[in-house]
C-alpha cells in the first residue's frame, strides 16, 4: 500500500513521510489501515520491535486530528500514552516535526497535583500512564475531548507495578468518551486476540519484521541458529563468551547490546567488554568518545560516574536504573549514534527506549527473585523483549539475538524454552489490595462510582473482569478496600451509597497509595512539638509510596544503635526489636531516611553513594520521591489543621536542595544549587538581596571563574546589571574545597517545569 494513496490526514503528513524515504506502508501498517485506523476504528497491533508501530499510532492520531474534535472544535485532539518518562521525551522530540503542519505537541509526566490545563491547546498529548490517572483524577477538563488514545506497550499490563495504572486508565478513558478510539500497540504476546476483544478493537497480529532477526544460541565454538544452520564462532583459550561474540560483531561492523541480571554484573561486563573494544578504535572516535565521557563526568561527582567515563572513553558503556536520567540518556545517545560499540544492561533497557543494535546477547536468562528465594528464569516475553532490540532497517542488514549455553542440555532448555517458544498471555495484576487501594479511592473521589455497584460496574470494564476464572474475587477485594478506605476516613459510606470525605480527595488529588496517606496522618498525629527533618524523613520513608534502602550484612546492628540513638525523633511508636519483619522494615526506612539526612546535611553525593552502597540515579529517585511525599505531608496537614506545616515545608526544601537551614534562600535562586550556594555563603553572600549587590568579582570567584554562570545566578536573583565583561575573580572568594569540579549533581538548575514529580512514579 503506497502512502500516496493515503487519505484524511493533515496536509502535508504524506510530504514529510516521503522526505523520511517512507513511499510504501510496512505490512501491518497497511493491515491496520484496512482495520479502519483512519476511520476512527479500535485497534490492537501485536507486532515485533522495529516493525512499524510508531507510524501505526501516528495514522491513528493525525487522522483523529484532522477529522475534527468530538466536542464540536476544528481539531481533533491525541492521547499518547507510555509506560516511562524517558520514552515520553523521545516520543515528544519525534512527533515535533509535526508542527511543520500545524499539528501541536506537549509532554506531560510529572506533577501529579496538576490538571494540565496548559496541555488544553494541545492536539497531541505525551504522558505517561500515572500522569493520565493523575489528570483524571484532578479533573482536567480536556480529557474528556480526547478523541484518539494511543497506549504504547500495552503488554505492561502484566506488570505488578505499573499495570493496574494503565488498566483502570484505560478503561476511565473509554467510559468518559464512548466514542474514544483505542489504539493499543504491542509485542507479540500469547493473547493478542484476549487484548483486542477487551477494547472492542480489531487486530494486527503478525510476526513480520522489515529485516530479519536470527535467533540462537552459542555453545562451544559455534553459534547455533533457528533455522537449523549453525556458523563457528570461536571463543579463545582464556576469553569469556559474550567478548568472542562482541569481537565477532565488531569485526562485522556491528554494535552489541548485553543483558545481564544485576547492576554489579552491567559494570563489570562493560569493563572487560571495553578491552576488546579500545584496540578498534580510531583517533576521531577516541576524541568523541573524549567528549561523551566528559559530559558524563559533569553529571555527577560519584564513582559510579567516574566509572561509566571511563568505559565510554574506551567504546563501552553500562546502563542501569542506578544511573542518573542524564547519564542514562548519554549512553542512549551515544549508542544510537554508533559512537559506542557494546552496552551492558539490565533488562530495564528493554522496555522501550530506542537502542538498537545489530546483536543483541543475552547473557543471563535467570534473576535472583527473593519472593521465590533464589534465581528464577525470565520470562519469554521479557527476553523476546530484549530480542527484538535487534537489527533496525536502514541501520542493519539483518538483526541477531543470541543466548549463552554451557552444556548441551543447556543448548537445548534455551532453545525450548525462548527461540521456539510463544511468549505467555498478558493478565491483569488489578486484583492485587495494593493495587485496588489507590484505583477504588480515586474511582470514588472523581465520580466515577458513586455506590458499590457502580463501583462494580465500573471494574466490570477491566481486563481483570474478562480475564477473572473467580467472577467474585475481584468483587471480594474491592469489598475489603472499600472497608479499610472507611476505616480510615477516606471514604463515607452510608448503605450502598460510596463518598470521598475532604481528606480522600486530597489523598487521591496528590497521588497517594491510600495506605501512605493513613502513616503519614497517624504519624503526624503523634507528633509532639517541631518535628526534626529526620523524623519527618523516616515517616515518609516508612509509605509503600517510598521503595526503602535494604539492610545489607551488617546493618542491622548498626541502624538498631542509631534507631535507639534517635528514637525520640520517631514521629509514632518503635516496634519491639521482636516483632521481626516490622522493625527491620523500621530499620530500612531509618537508613533511607539517614541517607536523605545526609543530603540535607551537604554530604557530598559520591560520599552518600560510597556509604549507602547505590548509584546516583537511586540518590536523585529517593530526593525526588522524599519531596513529593513530604509535600504531600505538608498538604494533609494543613487539611487536618495539625500545627506541623512550618517544618515540613523546611525539610521538603532542605531534601529539594540538599543544604542546611541557611543555605535555603540562595539555593533557591535559580541555577544555585547546593555547592553554589555553600561556595556562596563561604565567600561571605548570604541571601538572595545579597547576592543581587555583591561586588561581581567576588560572586565570579566563588564560582569559579565561570562567567556564563555568574551572569546567569545573577540574573535569575533580580540583578539589573549582569555581565561579566571586564570582572575578574577575586581570588580569596575561590573556594578551597576538595570536591572537585562543578557537576549536575549539584541540582542546580531550581526550576519547577511540569516534569519535576517524584522519579520512582514519574520513571513509569
Amino acid at each position: 500500500m503506497k502512502t500516496a494513496d493515503l487519505s484524511g490526514l493533515p496536509p502535508g503528513f504524506i510530504e514529510y513521510l516521503a522526505a523520511e524515504g517512507i513511499e510504501e506502508l510496512y505490512p501491518p501498517q497497511a493491515a491496520a489501515v484496512e482495520a479502519g485506523i483512519l476511520d476512527g476504528e479500535n485497534v490492537v497491533a501485536s507486532v515485533p520491535t522495529a516493525s512499524g508501530k510508531t507510524l501505526i499510532a501516528q495514522l491513528g492520531m493525525l487522522s483523529a486530528i484532522e477529522r475534527g474534535g468530538s466536542g464540536g472544535t476544528s481539531t481533533g485532539r491525541a492521547l499518547y500514552i507510555v509506560p516511562l518518562r524517558a520514552l515520553a521525551s523521545e516520543k515528544k522530540a519525534e512527533f515535533e516535526a509535526f508542527e511543520d503542519f500545524g499539528v501541536s505537541v506537549g509532554v506531560s509526566t510529572g506533577n501529579y497535583e496538576s490538571d494540565g490545563e496548559w496541555l488544553a491547546d494541545q492536539d497531541i498529548i505525551v504522558a505517561t500512564s500515572e500522569k493520565v490517572d493523575s489528570l483524571v483524577r484532578n479533573g482536567a477538563r480536556w480529557i474528556d475531548d480526547v478523541d484518539c488514545v494511543v497506549a504504547d506497550e500495552v503488554h505492561l499490563i502484566d506488570d505488578s507495578n505499573r499495570g493496574p495504572t494503565l488498566e483502570v486508565t484505560m478503561a476511565k478513558l473509554r467510559q468518559l468518551n464512548p466514542n474514544l478510539q483505542t489504539v493499543a500497540l504491542s509485542a507479540t504476546v500469547g493473547n493478542a486476540e484476549e487484548m483486542a476483544t477487551w477494547l472492542d478493537a480489531e487486530l494486527v497480529d503478525t510476526t513480520w519484521r522489515p529485516i530479519d532477526l536470527k535467533k540462537g544460541v552459542h555453545f562451544g565454538n559455534a553459534l547455533h541458529l533457528d533455522d537449523g544452520t549453525q556458523r563457528e564462532l570461536p571463543v579463545e583459550r582464556g576469553q569469556k563468551q559474550t567478548a568472542a561474540i562482541v569481537r565477532d560483531t565488531l569485526d562485522d561492523g556491528g554494535s552489541s547490546l548485553v543483558f545481564v541480571n544485576s547492576r554489579r554484573n552491567a559494570e563489570a561486563a562493560a569493563r572487560r567488554l571495553a578491552d576488546v573494544i579500545e584496540p578498534t578504535l580510531s583517533p576521531e572516535a577516541r576524541e568523541e568518545l573524549a567528549t561523551v565521557a566528559a559530559e558524563i563526568r559533569s553529571v555527577s561527582d560519584t564513582e559510579t560516574s567516574d566509572d561509566l567515563a571511563a568505559c565510554v572513553e574506551r567504546g563501552g558503556a553500562f546502563h542501569h536504573a542506578g544511573l542518573a536520567p542524564e547519564h542514562r540518556s548519554l549512553v542512549e545517545d551515544a549508542f544510537r549514534d554508533r559512537l559506542l560499540k557494546v552496552v551492558s544492561a539490565t533488562p530495564t533497557l528493554a522496555a522501550g527506549v530506542n537502542t538498537p543494535s545489530r546483536r543483541v546477547i543475552v547473557r543471563d536468562w535467570r534473576r535472583y527473585d527473593g519472593t521465590a528465594g533464589g534465581m528464577q528464569p525470565l520470562d519469554v516475553l521479557e527476553v523476546h523483549q530484549m530480542m527484538g532490540r535487534a537489527g533496525r532497517p536502514g541501520r542493519d542488514p539483518y538483526g541477531e539475538a543470541v543466548l549463552l549455553a554451557s552444556s548441551h542440555d543447556e543448548l537445548d532448555e534455551l532453545f525450548d524454552r525462548y527461540v521456539y517458544a510463544d511468549p505467555e498471555p498478558v493478565r491483569s495484576k488489578l486484583a492485587a489490595e495494593p493495587a485496588l487501594r489507590t484505583h477504588v479511592l480515586a474511582t470514588i473521589a472523581s465520580g466515577f462510582a458513586r455506590t458499590r455497584d457502580e463501583l462494580l460496574d465500573f471494574l466490570a470494564e477491566t481486563l481483570h473482569a474478562s480475564q477473572a476464572d473467580d467472577p467474585e474475587r475481584l468483587e471480594q477485594v474491592a469489598d475489603t478496600v472499600i472497608e479499610y478506605l472507611e476505616r480510615n476516613e477516606f471514604v463515607s459510606r452510608d448503605g450502598d451509597d460510596l463518598d470521598a470525605t475532604s481528606l480522600g480527595h486530597t489523598v487521591s488529588r496528590l497521588y497517594l497509595d491510600p495506605m501512605s496517606a493513613a502513616e503519614i496522618v497517624d504519624g503526624l498525629d503523634a507528633a509532639e512539638g517541631k518535628p526534626t527533618p529526620l523524623g519527618l524523613y523516616h515517616l515518609v520513608s516508612r509509605t509503600p509510596d517510598m521503595y526503602e534502602l535494604y539492610l545489607k550484612s551488617g546493618d542491622r546492628e548498626e541502624y538498631t544503635e542509631l534507631a535507639y540513638e534517635r528514637e525520640p525523633e520517631f514521629l509514632g511508636p518503635m516496634p519491639s526489636e521482636f516483632e521481626d519483619v516490622r522493625f527491620e522494615s523500621w530499620l530500612s526506612a531509618l537508613k533511607t531516611a539517614r541517607m536523605l539526612e545526609d543530603w540535607a546535611e551537604e554530604v557530598d553525593e559520591d560520599r552518600i553513594t560510597e556509604r549507602y552502597g547505590v548509584g546516583p540515579g537511586d540518590v536523585r529517585g529517593k530526593v525526588d520521591t522524599a519531596e513529593w511525599l513530604l509535600n504531600a505531608a505538608e498538604q494533609l496537614a494543613a487539611d487536618l489543621e495539625l500545627d506541623v506545616t512550618p517544618a515540613i515545608r523546611e525539610a521538603k526544601k532542605r531534601v529539594e536542595y540538599g543544604v542546611s537551614d541557611e543555605l535555603l534562600e540562595l539555593a533557591g535562586v535559580r541555577g544555585v544549587g547546593r555547592k553554589r550556594a555553600r561556595r556562596l555563603y563561604d565567600a561571605g553572600i548570604e541571601t538572595r538581596s545579597q547576592l543581587r549587590e555583591a561586588d561581581k568579582s567576588v560572586v565570579l570567584g566563588a564560582l569559579r571563574g565561570r562567567e556564563k554562570t555568574a551572569e546567569t545566578i545573577l540574573e535569575n536573583a533580580g540583578r539589573q546589571d549582569y555581565s561579566m565583561d571586564g570582572v575578574s575573580p577575586d581570588g580569596s572568594a575561590r573556594p578551597g574545597d576538595s570536591s572537585g569540579e562543578e557537576s549536575e549533581g549539584d541540582r542546580s538548575d531550581g526550576e519547577t517545569t511540569d516534569d519535576a514529580g517524584q522519579a520512582s512514579l514519574g520513571e513509569f
